[in-house]
C-alpha cells in the first residue's frame, strides 16, 4: 500500500483489504447470531456503503434476506454539513420486519439518527445498524451502532466505498489523510 493523492490531499495506508475482510466476517457472524427473523431486510445507505454492503450481505449467508438501497447526502469535501438530504428513499414495506441498516461510517450520528427515526415510523419489528467504521469521539446524536467493524479516530478516510467528492471509492484498502 502506497500513499495516494486526491484533490491535493495526501492519504496514507490505514486498513488493508485483509483487515476489512476479517471484520466483515466477524460482523456477519454477529448478525447471524442475533437475527432470528425469517426475512430480514438489509438497507444499504448509498453511495459509500455499497462495497461493505455487498461483502456483508454475502457473508451473512441468510437464504431469505433481502437487500435494498437508499441514498442520503451529508458530506461536502472532507466534513459533514450537519444537514441530511434524502436523495433516494425507501419503497419497500418494512412493517413487522427486522431491518439492518448498512452504513460505511458513523461519524456525528446525525444521518444515522434521522434514518432510524424515519424507519421506526414505518413500524418495523426491529432496526439495527451495521457500520464498517465508527468514530465514537465524534458521535453527537443518537446511539452507537449495534455492529461495528472498526472504531477509528476522528480523521478523514477514503477507500473501500468512502470518497472525497466522488473520488477514491474504488480503492480496495482504506487510507487516512496525512
Amino acid at each position: 500500500m502506497d500513499t495516494v493523492t486526491f484533490k491535493g490531499l495526501e492519504f496514507v495506508p490505514y486498513l488493508t483489504r485483509e483487515q476489512i475482510a476479517e471484520q466483515v466476517q466477524r460482523v456477519a457472524a454477529e448478525i447471524r447470531r442475533d437475527c432470528k427473523s425469517e426475512n430480514p431486510i438489509f438497507l444499504c445507505v448509498l453511495n459509500g456503503a455499497f462495497m461493505f454492503a455487498a461483502d456483508l450481505f454475502r457473508a451473512c449467508q441468510m437464504n431469505h434476506a433481502e437487500i435494498t438501497f437508499i441514498r442520503f447526502k451529508s458530506y461536502e469535501g472532507t466534513s459533514s454539513t450537519g444537514k441530511v438530504r434524502e436523495i433516494m428513499g425507501l419503497s419497500e414495506d418494512i412493517e413487522g420486519r427486522d431491518v439492518i441498516i448498512i452504513e460505511d461510517i458513523v461519524d456525528t450520528g446525525v444521518t444515522a439518527f434521522q434514518l432510524r427515526q424515519m424507519l421506526l415510523g414505518r413500524n418495523p419489528r426491529s432496526v439495527k445498524m451495521a457500520t464498517l467504521l465508527f468514530k465514537p469521539e465524534s458521535l453527537q446524536l443518537g446511539t452507537p451502532p449495534e455492529y461495528v467493524g472498526f472504531e477509528i479516530p476522528s480523521k478523514f478516510i477514503i477507500g473501500y466505498g468512502l470518497d472525497l467528492d466522488g473520488e477514491a471509492r474504488n480503492l480496495s484498502d482504506i487510507y487516512v489523510v496525512k
